[in-house]
């Protein structure tokens, strides 16, 4: 018997784009994973002489053993069907430095033609948070039926916006299709990429939304030895140490969703999951 969510008539599609919406480069290296993840296949790409100015956002080349290829800011899109056999668009996308409504149109338009009817839009910022904590993601939608259905956040945001922001707005607005945002907040006094616990808290709400475990490949690793990485950093200098123990202390002060029971109950129902998904084989040797 398939689950209800499984049942949706709901087409999704998941967009990430590269650039100022993309702090650390955790949306775009999500999105890298589901596409890699899911075995998804190009089907459409932009034209970049419409969108972009090159001198801000340069062709690159590539050497691959003798050949050498030039590769362009193209955006993206790709088809995919979900281990559940549900079918995803996902949109591999690049700021566009000009036409935003015309990007954004093109972009929707696609979509509709692929009867994507809710899209998700992913997203990382730069904030004050500590990272020896869990990554805060924040999921915000204009649409009531989603925020009723993934607990998520009115988006009441003011002031300057990205790509995301625009074509969530333009979805939801103009083109008659729910969207929502998810964004990841990157500890800004370690902006560099690569951060691998920023990508793994945005795609454990995408597997929570999507009702399907997603392959995290070595993540949780990685996120733990980045972890230990800027701890090291951090304990070099005395500043920084005290900067990061005044955002933990104000952190634990906020009763945050991360470190509350029901947080709690859904990751232990997602391990439960992952459980049954694997085989006898596969799970620890019970003691």
């Amino acid at each position: 018997m398939g689950s209800s969510r499984r049942q949706s008539p709901d087409r999704i599609a998941i967009a990430a784009f590269s650039g100022w919406n993309d702090a650390g480069n955790a949306a775009t290296t999500a999105l890298e994973m589901l596409i890699e993840g899911w075995d998804a296949e190009p089907f459409q790409g932009l034209d970049p002489e419409d969108y972009h100015d090159f001198q801000v956002t340069r062709p690159k080349f590539f050497s691959i053993g003798p050949e050498r290829n030039l590769i362009w800011p193209v955006t993206r899109l790709f088809r995919t069907t979900t281990p559940k056999g549900r079918e995803v668009v996902l949109v591999d996308g690049i700021e566009p430095s000009m036409r935003w409504e015309q990007f954004c149109s093109e972009v929707l338009m696609i979509l509709k033609n692929e009867r994507v009817t809710t899209l998700i839009v992913l997203g990382a910022l730069l904030a004050d948070v500590p990272h020896t904590r869990p990554i805060p993601v924040t999921g915000t939608s204009d649409s009531p039926r989603l925020r009723k259905r993934y607990g998520l956040e009115t988006n009441d945001y003011s002031g300057p916006t990205g790509i995301v922001g625009v074509l969530d707005y333009t979805a939801s607005h103009y083109a008659k299709m729910d969207s929502m945002t998810l964004w990841a907040a990157v500890p800004h006094y370690v902006a560099n990429p690569p951060n691998p616990k920023a990508v793994m808290a945005l795609m454990t709400k995408i597997e929570e939304i999507m009702g399907e475990p997603l392959d995290i490949a070595d993540l949780p690793e990685e996120a733990r030895a980045w972890t230990e990485g800027v701890d090291a950093l951090a304990s070099e200098d005395e500043d920084i140490a005290e900067y990061v123990a005044q955002l933990e202390a104000a952190k634990d002060a906020v009763d945050s969703p991360d470190a509350s029971g029901e947080a709690l109950a859904r990751e232990f129902q997602r391990y439960l999951h992952r459980r049954d998904q694997s085989g006898p084989g596969d799970r620890p040797p019970t003691k």
